[in-house]
């Protein structure tokens, strides 16, 4: 089987993986990619591609997912499937961009917290017990990866390429999961990718927003293991 590498999402690490690294590890090897100081997709793509095994699964959320992409187009025979999870495949619009050089200020004033409540509101989480569980997880990672990467991966963001081309030329099997309530990376959004995909999986979770695997882990577990395995 190959293996799997997750690329976080904005600010995020390893923990926004916690239950599909417990679920996958014990039949397939797991490794999670970092993007160090880059603040920008290509950057980020590259460091990625330097530790990426031979052929492996490629796991994207958010920017880590328009992070698979950029891999994807410079490699493609290094990837056996694809999953992206909350992510965009489109460059940023220009109101949103400038909104992100506002939370750059906050964060490095001292505010990460609302810099990070403002990049990811409480809204775009659906609704329930496990929205303030992952808020909380979410603010944990922001603060271990501090507001000198805030400002490098919100310029990633600002700055991400558009990928439909490489959609487009997609030749292995891709997963895309999307959360009803997120308002980030709409499910429109994954609609229009799921689109430009030849043959692409389409799942959205109605009990999820913008993070899917701390909101409905054993949901997206099951997809996975479903998907990775069919």
């Amino acid at each position: 089987m190959e293996p799997v590498v997750f690329l976080p999402g904005f600010m995020s690490d390893a923990r926004l993986f916690r239950d599909q690294l417990d679920a996958l590890s014990p039949v397939r090897s797991v490794q999670v990619a970092t993007f160090g100081e880059a603040d920008n997709v290509r950057d980020m793509a590259a460091r990625v591609i330097a530790d990426l095994p031979e052929r492996s699964v490629l796991l994207g959320s958010s920017l880590g997912g328009m992070v698979a992409m950029e891999v994807l187009r410079r490699v493609p025979e290094r990837v056996a499937r694809l999953v992206l999870i909350a992510t965009d495949v489109l460059s940023e619009l220009p109101g949103v961009a400038a909104t992100r050089d506002l939370m750059i200020t906050r964060a490095r004033a001292g505010r990460l917290d609302d810099a990070m409540a403002e990049a990811v509101p409480m809204a775009a989480l659906a609704p329930g017990p496990s929205r303030a569980e992952a808020l909380d997880i979410l603010r944990e990672m922001a603060h271990r990866v501090g507001p000198t990467r805030f400002a490098a991966q919100s310029r990633a963001l600002q700055r991400r390429p558009d990928q439909q081309g490489t959609l487009r030329r997609i030749t292995v099997p891709t997963l895309l999961i999307c959360g009803a309530y997120d308002s980030v990376f709409t499910c429109r959004r994954h609609e229009v990718m799921a689109g430009l995909v030849p043959h692409a999986d389409l799942m959205t979770l109605d009990e999820a927003g913008h993070l899917p695997t701390l909101e409905v882990p054993v949901k997206v577990n099951d997809i996975l293991r479903g998907w990775l395995d069919g």
